[in-house]
């Protein structure tokens, strides 16, 4: 059976990026993946890279070692979906601490003579399931930074297969039909995945 990590980073359970998170879990089982849970917030993950870890970055020797399970749960997974809000134009400061401490030098990249090697090749499939505020065209103008480092930079250290970027923007002025629409292209895209 397939191993689907779903990384979740909201802290509100009546949200609409909750209800997306159990959406796209809830398919994904029922499509035969075994679904790794990880919700940052319910798991108290501490998002703050202490200076050891810092200093202890490029050791590949060691510098799994404060993140060591969380390490394991993505080289066990196939799938890797991200579930997260776009606040001021960036990833929830709990997502971005995982990003730091997880993503390291010997996990997600080997770098050598000052050249990245992708090292997560268990990585067949990538989704982002996030929501703005702001509107498409707000998004675009600001540069989009979430969308840019999910497509290029996790991209670049996993190389799957497939990627997917499902987003509801306006998050201010929609209404509930078009919550409903977004929970319905959530499970139709974990479907196909």
């Amino acid at each position: 059976m397939p191993r689907a990590l779903v990384v979740f980073a909201h802290p509100v359970p009546e949200s609409l990026n909750a209800a997306a998170h159990r959406v796209a879990v809830e398919t994904l089982a029922a499509k035969g993946w075994d679904v790794d849970d990880c919700d940052l917030y319910a798991e108290g993950f501490d998002p703050v890279l202490s200076t050891e870890e810092r200093r202890n970055y490029h050791d590949t020797a060691i510098n799994t070692g404060p993140v060591q399970t969380y390490v394991d749960r993505l080289r066990a997974a196939e799938a890797f979906i991200l579930c997260f809000p776009v606040w001021n134009f960036g990833y929830p400061a709990i997502l971005k601490g995982y990003f730091d401490r997880v993503m390291l030098p010997g996990v997600t990249f080997d770098l050598a003579d000052g050249k990245l090697t992708p090292c997560l090749n268990n990585i067949r499939k990538i989704a982002a399931i996030t929501s703005y505020g702001s509107t498409p065209l707000r998004a675009f103008l600001a540069g989009d930074p979430p969308k840019k480092l999910f497509k290029r930079s996790l991209w670049g250290t996993m190389r799957p297969e497939k990627m997917r970027y499902i987003a509801q923007y306006d998050m201010n002025n929609i209404t509930q039909a078009d919550c409903d629409a977004f929970l319905a292209r959530v499970r139709s895209e974990m479907e196909a995945f």
